[in-house]
């Protein structure tokens, strides 16, 4: 029996990849915004809906380098809810996370919350859009203008994700992407900043190379986070296959939601509304009281048939031990993603999941959803 883990790279045939290699060798440039950086920039700006877009070697660097180009300094209002890089892209810029609790339906931060979070130390907020579900945008960016802060979104789960028929990577004033190789479109490893304007394109580019101008001028103590070719030369190559990528996600997505919606203590979080699209990057289900063991049994039962899902996220990043000293990460002031992280299981989603090996997924779920009332009868 073949694990199944929650989401593997895709991987188009190698044979495919072999030109591009050739052409690097050609070129004799591995790196430096070389010819397929440049073109991978474009191509992305097309497909994505975008005008300015950055690359960068990781999806952390790109955070890092966000907070810099916008020159936040002080508290940042952030969710407990994410990836640990979200959190610590502020510690390695010397500002303070300030943490505010989640909404129950959307998962991502309660913009009720953020602004009961402000102090008059509040420069920026750091919202996520959590497994892709676009945060409620509208009422974030009133709450900013109404402040005066920034609004960077950590977009790492939302490529190619649109609200209204718009990109949802255009809201605020920076959206990060992660190219990493769990995500619906990957790099192997990478990232991006996706700019408002060319100005702050520009900044960017500076910060991500060393803050070099030009062969004799740095301008800003920058960072190296530039791709390599290698990576952009895969990122071209997955970018030809992503709509037949998407479009099993979604098929994926549906038989999950018909095998399991109906499963008793079991929720499934809301699909977007008429308008919206959806990139299926993950499929967590909410392992409620009501179900017949708990989230964690649950999870070993699965793995014991070689499937092996994720609690993410589990733990909160303000229960890691570098967070959980902060006024905000203090226990019972985050309720909702206390208990949302408690009850979390990502299912395996990903395009070389067979039919077969879905309905495997289902049925150790549905059987798990028996134990209880069998030992009961």
């Amino acid at each position: 029996m073949n694990p199944i883990f929650v989401t593997q790279p895709y991987l188009p045939p190698l044979e495919e990849f072999i030109p591009y290699l050739e052409k690097i060798w050609e070129s004799k440039t591995l790196t430096n915004r070389g010819p397929m950086h440049q073109r991978l920039e474009k191509e992305l700006c097309d497909h994505l809906g975008v005008e300015h877009i950055s690359l960068f070697a990781n999806g952390t660097l790109a955070l890092v380098t966000a907070l810099q180009a916008l020159r936040i300094t002080g508290e940042v209002i952030t969710t407990p809810y994410s990836f640990v890089a979200t959190a610590h892209s502020l510690l390695w810029n010397g500002l303070a996370p300030v943490f505010a609790d989640i909404d129950p339906v959307t998962l991502n931060l309660d913009p009720k919350k953020i602004e009961a979070a402000i102090t008059p130390k509040t420069t920026a907020i750091v919202p996520v859009h959590c497994y892709g579900t676009p945060c409620d945008i509208d009422a974030i960016q009133k709450i900013a203008d109404n402040y005066n802060l920034k609004v960077i979104y950590d977009a790492a789960h939302a490529f190619g994700v649109k609200r209204n028929g718009q990109s949802i990577l255009k809201a605020g004033d920076l959206s990060i992407l992660s190219f990493h190789a769990t995500k619906v479109f990957n790099t192997f490893e990478g990232g991006a900043i996706i700019s408002p304007d060319a100005k702050t394109k520009q900044r960017i580019d500076q910060l991500k190379n060393f803050g070099f101008v030009d062969e004799v001028t740095v301008v800003a103590p920058g960072i190296n986070g530039k791709m390599s070719e290698v990576n952009a030369a895969f990122g071209l190559l997955q970018l030809q296959h992503i709509e037949r990528a998407m479009t099993r996600r979604a098929e994926i997505d549906a038989m999950y939601r018909a095998r399991l919606s109906q499963v008793p203590g079991l929720r499934l979080l809301e699909q977007p509304m008429p308008g919206n699209t959806s990139n299926h990057s993950y499929f967590p289900v909410l392992v409620g009281p009501d179900f017949s063991v708990t989230r964690d049994e649950l999870y070993e039962l699965l793995k014991d048939q070689s499937i092996h899902g994720r609690r993410y996220f589990y733990p909160l990043i303000s229960e890691f031990p570098m967070y959980r000293h902060l006024p905000s990460a203090q226990p019972g002031l985050m309720p909702i993603a206390q208990g949302i992280s408690r009850e979390v299981l990502c299912l395996p989603i990903y395009p070389a999941l067979t039919d077969e090996e879905v309905n495997r997924i289902a049925d150790t779920v549905c059987y798990a959803s028996t134990l209880q009332r069998k030992a009961a009868a």
